[in-house]
């Protein structure tokens, strides 16, 4: 069996949508936040906290933003085939369930488990986010502990992703699909990895995967 874990900014996306949002939402400060995360300042997990404390749009704007985010041009394709196939996906994310939630929802393709930082609007408009699946032990102050929750499956688990976020899972599936920043960590640390440009790939990979571990080749008796 095969169960496919998924990063959802960048990889499912063709943006970040948590920066996307923040570039359109958030006061200004939201960039010197970025900058002390991207010099070691914070974690992420806190650095995203107080970014998104920054905002205080109405839910109606937010909806009209998220709905201006595409998303990889064969993600549908890679759904029904995940569907068909029946292996079970997981979006992991170190970005915001709502986001994910609205983005998928609304192109009917929410029907994955979600592990993400919570988001939660108060009818005032306060933005707060919690880290549900936070450890204290993550080196890297996430909000989301990927390693954490891939550890935890037995299955044969093919992973697909792109940022940083994903370096350190990027040890732990069997699997590991990989563009970007994350195929850069690869090379660099020599972990093997599938190339892939879109949802095409993943799923033309998946395919594969699937012959292999269900079809292999006939002990020739002679």
């Amino acid at each position: 069996m095969i169960h496919v874990y998924c990063d959802f900014d960048g990889t499912i996306t063709t943006r970040d949508a948590t920066d996307f949002v923040l570039e359109r939402l958030a006061s200004p400060g939201w960039l010197e936040l970025e900058a002390q995360w991207q010099r070691g300042e914070m974690g992420s997990a806190e650095c995203m906290r107080r970014q998104v404390a920054l905002m205080s749009a109405p839910r109606e704007e937010l909806n009209r933003v998220l709905d201006e985010v595409e998303i990889d041009e064969g993600f549908s394709e890679f759904v029904s085939f995940c569907d068909y196939s029946s292996i079970p996906v997981t979006i992991i994310s170190d970005g915001v369930d709502y986001f994910i939630h609205r983005i998928l929802g609304r192109r009917k393709l929410d029907v994955f488990r979600v592990i993400a930082n919570r988001l939660t609007i108060s009818p005032d408009n306060v933005y707060q986010l919690a880290s549900p699946w936070r450890s204290s032990a993550c080196t890297s102050g996430a909000g989301v502990c990927k390693c954490r929750e891939v550890e935890k499956e037995t299955a044969h688990r093919a992973y697909v992703g792109d940022g940083r976020s994903d370096f350190c899972v990027s040890a732990t599936p069997e699997t590991v699909f990989a563009k970007g920043k994350l195929a850069a960590h690869c090379e660099k640390t020599n972990t093997p990895y599938k190339p892939y440009k879109n949802f095409y790939d993943v799923t033309a990979g998946l395919e594969l995967l699937l012959q292999e571990t269900y079809n292999p080749e006939p002990i020739k008796i002679i």
